[in-house]
């Protein structure tokens, strides 16, 4: 009586162990779990950051670009300046010859 006793507190030792690894080897997954989802959260971490740098360099092409049309402007705007002047020039010339010709025409009036 006294050994079967003896055994099956054996037996309940043994279950108890047992229960006490399951539930050990169910932390250890809960722990193996939890640190699957911190690197999935890393990852999406990552590629958050790895989007806004992406995002940072599109930005940086667009102010390159803008600074480029900026100095294409300043350009024709120079160009449309020094047209201008020739023009100027160009109409200075006609009243130098205007001038010349209707002095011309006055002298040869006078004699």
């Amino acid at each position: 009586m006294l050994l079967l006793l003896l055994l099956l507190l054996l037996l309940l030792l043994l279950l108890l162990l047992l229960l006490l690894l399951l539930l050990l080897l169910l932390l250890l997954l809960l722990l193996l779990l939890l640190l699957l989802l911190l690197l999935l959260l890393l990852l999406l971490l990552l590629l958050l950051l790895l989007l806004l740098l992406l995002l940072l360099l599109l930005l940086l092409l667009l102010l390159q670009l803008l600074l480029l049309l900026q100095l294409l402007l300043l350009h024709l705007l120079l160009l449309q300046l020094l047209l201008l002047l020739l023009l100027l020039l160009l109409l200075l010339l006609l009243i130098l010859l205007l001038h010349v010709h209707t002095i011309r025409c006055i002298s040869v009036s006078s004699s």
